[in-house]
């Protein structure tokens, strides 16, 4: 979520923060007195308490300001709402009054922060009108609002898409474009509706896109509609507190019941466990399975669809151990993931911090727990001197069950027969489920629309009664086949 301005010391928290761009970045204390920005700006950011600059208002605002086209990624709370303001707001010609930025965001939530934080910004000149266009209420006002005319607006990709069908949002005087929390907006499905967007906005303008991960996606994205885009990417690097990690000894044939044991005593929502072959992978699955574990395998010989199937349910919540192989993880990037299982020690030390580095994002804490035979020891002990540190080691005796109920994941995903190919959004499908049939926007998670098939996480508790409800029902008014995925 955006958060107002904090001073460059206090936004980066507990990790060392470094940023990398395409130019030569100043020191994170710059005041923004050094960017080319009129008196009238200057003054008003000194009255709302922005002192210094951020590491990501550092690195971006030089190259936003210079007119580049970027890709910033950066966490949530790092101050990037103003890195995009202030240049969108340079680029603004308060006398044309006529819509010349868009900002899209992925949530209702999100918009209305963003319009916030903009209007704070823009008090150095009168008469900027801010508008927000999301969906969840009525067409009615924000027609109204259109007519009157507005210089920038905020809103959510199905309703500034909605507005553009019906002709009721003009871009035609639009020069720059923002998408924030971009895998956020992926990870929800709004890939088509942000191009088809994009599609409609002039081509000579600024397209601006922050993100906290890089995703695949965000390279389509940037292929499909940006030009020469420069990158600033803000590196975290975990504190060795926000990773917590413990070693236990094991004898060969207690490694794989040891890691049910690691998931009973400690119940993460989300662990990732490394093996380091395939066959390790299906037999940890096929013991965490017949132990009443929610747990799928990630390995070379999976195709395409069941990767894409087993990405979608663990990213989504619905599977509460993902068992892989570091090839087959490479590019894996889960938000809110509680725990790292090393379930067979990685020869090399690079490897080990890449795993454990899955966990403890942003400002999150995370476990990491390795197990280790002592045929393994030798490179547990490589591990300890090429990263500096002494390992924690604990028992297998000190892992008893927290409690009686089965650790489960809080979703279940449904699988909508019906994609792209069918013109079906993300959407569609929310409001399908909360309009139409009554469910509560805090009941349904991720929607991931690919080409041929919709998947919706649903509370687990209400999945069976809204994949009822879905089959009765109907999907941009038509009849849909739906099934539960296995889990």
């Amino acid at each position: 979520m955006t958060s107002n301005p904090t001073p460059a010391s206090q936004a980066t928290g507990s990790a060392a923060t470094t940023a990398t761009t395409t130019s030569t970045v100043k020191a994170a204390a710059d005041s923004f007195a050094s960017l080319p920005l009129p008196p009238a700006t200057l003054d008003n950011l000194k009255r709302l308490g922005y002192e210094v600059m951020t590491p990501i208002q550092a690195a971006a605002l030089p190259l936003a300001l210079a007119g580049a086209d970027l890709i910033a990624q950066a966490k949530t709370g790092s101050g990037k709402t103003a890195a995009f303001a202030l240049a969108l707001l340079a680029n603004l010609n308060v006398r044309r009054f006529a819509v010349q930025a868009l900002v899209l965001c992925p949530t209702r939530e999100l918009a209305d922060q963003v319009t916030q934080e903009v209007r704070r910004l823009a008090r150095a000149e009168d008469h900027i009108k801010v508008l927000t266009l999301c969906g969840g209420v009525t067409m009615r006002p924000q027609l109204a609002s259109l007519e009157h005319g507005a210089h920038i607006v905020v809103g959510t990709p199905g309703r500034i898409m909605d507005h553009l069908e019906r002709g009721s949002l003009n871009l035609e005087a639009l020069n720059t474009l923002v998408l924030d929390e971009a895998d956020r907006m992926l990870d929800m499905g709004f890939f088509d509706d942000i191009t088809t967007v994009a599609k409609q906005c002039p081509k000579q303008r600024q397209t601006l896109l922050f993100s906290a991960t890089y995703p695949e996606g965000i390279t389509k994205l940037a292929a499909a509609f940006m030009r020469e885009p420069k990158q600033v990417t803000l590196v975290e690097r975990h504190a060795a507190s926000k990773i917590r990690q413990r070693f236990y000894e094991v004898k060969e044939d207690e490694r794989l019941h040891a890691v049910s044991q690691l998931l009973n005593h400690y119940r993460p929502v989300s662990t990732l466990a490394f093996c380091n072959t395939k066959l390790q992978c299906r037999w940890l699955v096929d013991v965490l399975r017949g132990q009443g574990f929610i747990a799928h395998e990630l390995h070379g010989d999976l195709d395409q669809r069941e990767r894409d199937q087993v990405l979608v349910q663990f990213a989504n919540g619905s599977c509460s151990v993902l068992v892989a192989t570091d090839i087959a993880a490479r590019g894996l990037d889960i938000a809110q993931l509680e725990a790292v299982i090393n379930v067979d020690i990685t020869p090399d030390a690079a490897t080990h911090t890449h795993r454990i580095g899955r966990t403890g994002r942003v400002d999150a804490e995370g476990w990491a727990f390795s197990l280790a035979s002592m045929d393994e020891m030798g490179r547990v002990g490589q591990i300890e001197h090429e990263l500096k540190f002494v390992a924690e080691w604990h028992k297998l005796a000190e892992l008893t069950p927290t409690s009686k109920d089965k650790l489960l994941p809080p979703m279940a995903t449904l699988q909508i027969l019906g994609g792209r190919k069918e013109k079906i959004r993300a959407g569609d499908v929310l409001g399908a489920l909360t309009k139409d049939m009554g469910f509560a926007g805090s009941q349904i998670g991720k929607i991931s629309v690919n080409e041929f098939s919709t998947y919706v996480a649903v509370d687990r508790e209400s999945a069976p009664l809204a994949l009822k409800k879905l089959s009765a029902g109907k999907v941009k008014g038509k009849s849909v086949k739906v099934r539960m995925l296995e889990s």
